[in-house]
């Protein structure tokens, strides 16, 4: 896929931060003294974490460039490094690894979910949320257009570009023997958004990429505003102009 774009990304940030709040409140850390931050984007969770944990050295991994030079933009003082987190592995044993939104894009998660438990510190913490909503209505229908379309054939592999998270008992299996406690909860956020051009504006910057990517200016304008007529129908707008955006997401505490 190309860049991810910072800009785009941000245009939700208060949106997309909540859950990296919820999920650090149920860090059971007092006081961690080296702390990775995976996936970090554009600095939004590194700033919660470096709010909650000021005296803590902060790593910031990410893959992507435009994410990272945003970043070290918003927070000079850290420090922030290039990885691919299908093969990045922490080269310190640390006492928080913490992942917002990312490990749904690294394939065989699971096992390498496992990998970041084992490299702790003893007592140290894995905290990780992953967004588990294939099934809701916006990325059932960016499927279903991409299979109707002039672009099908161009469009068969986009799906498989996140990896499907697996039920529950998955994760507490992989971790259980190398974690003493493993805590899982899922939540679903309701974000008022304003109808759908503003859920196509927030797919932009996350979902929608791997089925834009492979096509041409005038493809993708075709391809969304067919994808657009079908998320007004899905996401109807309430009373005051809001439509409601359904956003599962599930979260793993595994403490070594």
């Amino acid at each position: 896929m190309s860049d991810w774009s910072a800009k785009q990304y941000l245009k939700f940030a208060d949106e997309r931060t909540r859950a990296a709040r919820d999920l650090l409140a149920h860090v059971p850390l007092a006081d961690p003294r080296l702390i990775y931050d995976l996936g970090c984007g554009p600095g939004n969770s590194t700033a919660i974490l470096a709010e909650a944990y000021p005296d803590a050295e902060i790593i910031g991994v990410d893959n992507s460039p435009d994410m990272l030079s945003a970043a070290r933009a918003a927070l000079p003082g850290r420090q922030f490094i290039e990885g691919d987190l299908s093969i990045w592995r922490t080269d310190r044993r640390a006492d928080l690894v913490f992942a917002n939104a990312v490990f749904q894009w690294v394939p065989g998660h699971v096992g390498v979910l496992r990998e970041f438990v084992e490299d702790l510190k003893e007592g140290g913490v894995l905290a990780v949320q992953m967004p588990h909503n294939l099934d809701e209505p916006s990325h059932r229908l960016m499927r279903e257009t991409a299979a109707e379309g002039p672009w099908s054939s161009e469009l068969a592999d986009a799906a498989k570009a996140r990896d499907i998270l697996r039920p529950a008992m998955a994760y507490y299996e992989a971790l259980k023997p190398v974690a003493k406690r493993v805590d899982i909860w899922e939540t679903a956020y309701y974000h008022p958004l304003d109808g759908a051009p503003a859920i196509m504006e927030w797919l932009k910057g996350t979902g929608l990429r791997p089925f834009l990517d492979p096509l041409d200016a005038k493809e993708k304008a075709a391809f969304l505003a067919l994808y657009e007529s079908k998320v007004a129908a899905a996401y109807p707008r309430a009373g005051d102009g809001k439509s409601l955006l359904r956003f599962p997401r599930l979260f793993i505490v595994a403490q070594r």
